[in-house]
């Protein structure tokens, strides 16, 4: 059956977001199930690393909301499916899910959707071109929380003939892997951001907020919080590093950084555009945050600290509150509340060194058993051959 197998998966770019990295594991672990695997995307950096002899990239611009484009792809699709005898149509984001769609029901072949978002859909037109991921064979949502979310919202688009389930994302836990990272790469980072590490542990944490540059984020709740923790523990020090890229906000960065320096925060707070290698992000940091004032669909930042084990603080919405434990493996605070955070911070920095590594450890071993990549990729692996029966 297995080697009957043939998906293509589609999906606008290959960055390094939860969606884009799923989809390049899952491709590559097909191979390895002695199945085809295929990739439609317009391109993205982590094309690079795609394993040419074990996956078909092919290159469209499927990442256009044009409707002649959308148009345009569905016919190519209709041709790469012919060509290569695809079983599985695979979409990943709404554009080329409408073009998939078309495809799909052209060619009769099986389509499957990951919702990866709540997607905003603030108008019934909006709302109808969201509901395409909701049109396929099987419908997998990446947490409860975005299983609930397609219930509650897009109930009249399903029918009893589809199939909605939950696969949780999953991390390479051999890449985000503490005990690989080598001291020298880790030194020659902290060197390259200008981190000052003189002063011992209990004296100064880094604390790492990553993710890009937008409004929910929560970066300015968060600068908020630094600035009340700042008044409040005079003796506390830190140093945070804002990973995250603005992706053209400008205007947002400057908001952000008008207010770091009205609280007069500039000589605590780091700006880096991107980190090729976020393991080691991660462990030169002591404490990651996760302050999205609006709820995540899964939140991959969280697993990451967690396999990395650092402890996390994460808003106490979306899928955060499926990927925590909270006060086992990190701490959840009131979403959108400075005051919340800041007294979270303050317990951290509390903590001894034995208590930080018991949490740190346990974080690892939640990951290890509800969000490793094998697992993902295993459970939609069985899925595809259920639909081909």
């Amino acid at each position: 059956m297995s080697s009957k197998l043939k998906v293509l998966q589609v999906i606008p770019k290959l960055g390094y977001g939860g969606a884009e990295t799923g989809c390049y594991d899952l491709a590559h672990y097909l191979h390895e199930q002695n199945a085809k695997s295929y990739i439609v995307t317009s391109g993205g950096p982590l094309i690079k690393y795609i394993d040419k002899k074990k996956v078909k990239l092919i290159r469209l611009p499927v990442q256009s909301k044009n409707p002649i484009l959308i148009l345009f792809n569905s016919i190519i699709l209709i041709m790469i499916v012919l060509i290569f005898r695809i079983n599985i149509i695979h979409a990943r984001s709404r554009a080329p899910a409408w073009s998939s769609l078309i495809a799909a029901r052209a060619t009769g072949r099986k389509f499957v959707t990951t919702f990866h978002g709540t997607y905003n859909f603030n108008s019934s037109i909006k709302k109808f071109y969201n509901s395409v991921m909701v049109k396929s064979d099987l419908i997998i949502a990446g947490s409860n929380f975005i299983f609930s979310h397609i219930n509650e919202n897009y109930s009249k688009y399903l029918n009893k003939n589809q199939k909605l389930l939950t696969i949780f994302r999953g991390i390479n836990l051999e890449y985000f892997d503490p005990a690989k990272i080598n001291d020298n790469a880790e030194l020659k980072l902290i060197k390259e951001w200008k981190i000052d590490k003189t002063l011992s542990f209990y004296q100064k944490k880094i604390i790492l907020f990553p993710g890009r540059l937008t409004s929910w984020k929560g970066h300015e709740m968060f600068i908020e919080t630094l600035n009340i923790f700042k008044q409040k523990n005079p003796d506390k020090l830190f140093f945070v590093i804002i990973l995250g890229s603005d992706q053209g906000r400008k205007i947002y960065k400057k908001k952000i950084q008008r207010l770091i320096e009205q609280y007069r925060l500039i000589q605590d707070i780091l700006f880096i555009e991107n980190c090729d290698k976020m393991p080691l992000a991660y462990k030169v940091s002591d404490i990651v945050t996760n302050c999205s004032i609006e709820p995540e669909a899964f939140g991959r930042v969280a697993i990451e600290a967690q396999a990395m084990q650092k402890v996390i603080l994460a808003s106490d919405i979306g899928g955060s509150k499926e990927t925590i434990i909270d006060n086992k493996t990190g701490f959840l605070f009131k979403a959108g509340d400075a005051n919340s955070l800041s007294d979270k911070l303050a317990h951290i920095f509390e903590l001894d060194e034995t208590t930080l590594k018991s949490m740190g450890n346990e974080g690892r071993k939640n990951v290890i058993k509800k969000f490793n990549v094998e697992k993902m990729c295993f459970s939609t692996y069985s899925e595809y051959k259920k639909l081909i029966l």
